[in-house]
């Protein structure tokens, strides 16, 4: 496929385990995106080519690796080649435990800090001007030494939680269709604004005596 042919291709992976038994945990909030931006365009991911499940929307590409998570790269680099894709039209979805839930994060490079998706593609791609987009799923303190990190990804939300994992879908689906729209620059200036401060009530002047 020509340079000109793929010019208006873009492709959202979403990183996670395949098979029922990670289904909902931590480590699958890509995948849940990607499931997401399918469903607003009434598709369906179906298995299909490059180890990975997929669906198709004229020039938009989403895909979910069928790789475990430090593999995601055989995916990426298949499906960037098989599209003809430049990699700068691809934004790699995927959680992050440095980051608390329900945080969201989108940058248009950099390493691969510690997770293993996303190191995976950088190094079957050989290159880190790679667009992503982090999901939080650490604890609200932060992460500690005593923390079992594996166990902790590879688990569920708790029910005070599902609530936050719920909405922080629904927003990561948003910056990935407004980084369709705009890019990734103009992308980042609305995603990782700091949410505002919460309201503070005046207090009521006194009755004047």
């Amino acid at each position: 496929m020509t340079a000109e042919a793929s010019a208006g291709k873009r492709l959202v992976l979403g990183l996670g385990n395949p098979g029922a038994q990670y289904e909902g945990t931590r480590h699958n909030r890509g995948r849940e995106v990607v499931e997401e931006l399918a469903r607003r365009r009434g598709l369906r991911l179906h298995a299909a080519y490059c180890r990975s499940r997929l669906a198709l929307d004229g020039g938009l590409v989403l895909a979910t690796p069928e790789t475990f998570m430090n593999r995601s790269g055989h995916a990426a680099r298949c499906l960037v080649e098989r599209h003809g894709l430049d990699p700068g039209h691809l934004l790699v979805v995927y959680d992050d435990l440095a980051l608390p839930l329900p945080a969201l994060r989108l940058r248009a490079r950099g390493g691969p800090g510690g997770q293993k998706g996303i190191a995976s593609v950088l190094e079957s791609l050989r290159t880190e001007e790679i667009a992503r987009l982090r999901l939080g799923v650490g604890p609200a303190g932060g992460v500690t030494p005593d923390l079992d990190w594996v166990e902790f990804v590879l688990s569920r939300f708790a029910p005070d939680e599902v609530s936050a994992a719920n909405d922080q879908i629904r927003r990561a689906a948003d910056a990935c269709e407004l980084w369709l729209e705009a890019g990734a620059e103009a992308a980042m200036n609305r995603v990782n604004r700091p949410d505002p401060p919460p309201a503070v009530a005046e207090e009521p002047a006194p009755p004047a005596e």
